[in-house]
């Protein structure tokens, strides 16, 4: 037992520690600003290293509204999330091995998972029968998974197996659809709603858009997002008359759109981050050319991970939607290599990787 001091003595000692504290206070926060300013935190330039310890597995924590960090050129109203991924596992086309997989991703370090309302391509109740699996076999909160959804139109589902009442309203299938994601997931909140596609006309999707608003308001959904949107006009169309904007938008990454660079660069200047889905299927020339092939040998990669590390060069979010468990850990891998800061591509690279794909300004 540790015998009190004197109470002047101890009044003495405890206003010594108060002005050291206060010293100590003062020069950190300057160096800290000092720091800051090296490192050009509030430029959209900077490097993903940058980051330093904002960055946690697969995520990128960001800045609360007001914050002047402008590294993901994230405004306050797409911050409605508290993290953001390197990469998504996809999970289309799995059928009845979607709940094994998604067992399987998340035991290989995946913590962002990628699905839809859509019984046609995916079996979202298997994503959320696999999640919670993992959750109790690793000991993980729902926190620690990231749930990105979508609600799909009459024209994208099987017309046998549309999940909810395809003659009810417009607005009326979508809450639907998305109390049929929470159920399916076995969640009580959606960390991303993405429209699959944009309506047939902008006044339906911007109906759609204030459902998922709603959502956002009720607290069961955190960030929005649009899919399949190659057109410019929709994009800037859709992000002026939103009150909460797109955080998102995923696309296919293929030649035949010219890689998105125009909708890409609108997305940058919006704030929205870029999801690319097909990377490798559609990409599979380049991928196995000699150049390639020969860069990814040199970086100790794989064709396809170098592809994944030059998307995320890019400040974009690959999906990836494979099968195979040694691909997973190599796809993970690549992953965390990048968000703990490691500059696996310069610019010459990028430049020659981009040759390469056909992707020219």
């Amino acid at each position: 037992m540790v015998t009190p001091a004197p109470k002047k003595r101890q009044s003495k000692r405890f206003t010594q520690i108060l002005a050291l504290f206060a010293i100590l206070l003062v020069a950190t926060g300057s160096v800290w600003v000092f720091v800051s300013s090296l490192a050009g935190r509030t430029s959209t330039t900077a490097s993903r290293s940058s980051l330093g310890a904002e960055v946690r597995q697969g995520v990128v924590d960001i800045p609360a509204e007001g914050s002047t960090t402008g590294d993901m050129h994230l405004s306050a109203k797409t911050m409605l999330a508290s993290k953001m991924p390197y990469m998504l596992y996809g999970t289309a086309w799995k059928k009845d091995a979607t709940a094994s997989l998604v067992t399987q991703a998340i035991h290989a370090g995946f913590r962002f998972i990628d699905t839809a309302c859509q019984p046609k391509h995916y079996n979202e109740k298997g994503v959320g029968q696999g999640v919670t699996t993992s959750l109790l076999q690793l000991g993980l909160d729902r926190t620690d998974i990231f749930l990105q959804t979508k609600f799909t139109s009459v024209s994208g589902q099987d017309e046998n197996n549309i999940p909810y009442e395809k003659d009810a309203s417009l607005e009326e299938q979508v809450k639907q659809s998305v109390h049929k994601s929470l159920d399916n997931l076995q969640t009580t909140y959606i960390d991303s709603l993405v429209l699959h596609s944009p309506m047939k006309t902008m006044d339906e999707t911007l109906r759609v858009w204030r459902v998922f608003e709603s959502f956002v308001d009720e607290g069961k959904v955190k960030q929005l997002g649009i899919s399949n949107c190659y057109d410019m006009r929709t994009i800037r169309h859709l992000y002026a008359e939103a009150t909460i904007k797109p955080a998102v938008l995923q696309n296919r990454f293929h030649k035949e759109k010219n890689f998105d660079i125009q909708v890409r660069s609108v997305c940058d200047s919006l704030g929205i981050k870029y999801q690319s889905f097909w990377t490798l299927t559609a990409n599979r020339k380049a991928l196995a050319s000699p150049e390639w092939v020969e860069t990814a040998k040199v970086k100790g990669l794989t064709p396809q991970t170098l592809m994944y590390a030059f998307m995320m060069t890019l400040g974009h979010t690959p999906l990836s939607g494979t099968t195979d468990a040694n691909h997973m850990a190599e796809d993970v891998d690549i992953m965390l290599r990048f968000q703990n800061g490691e500059q696996i591509l310069d610019g010459d690279e990028v430049k020659t990787l981009s040759k390469l794909l056909g992707l020219h300004d």
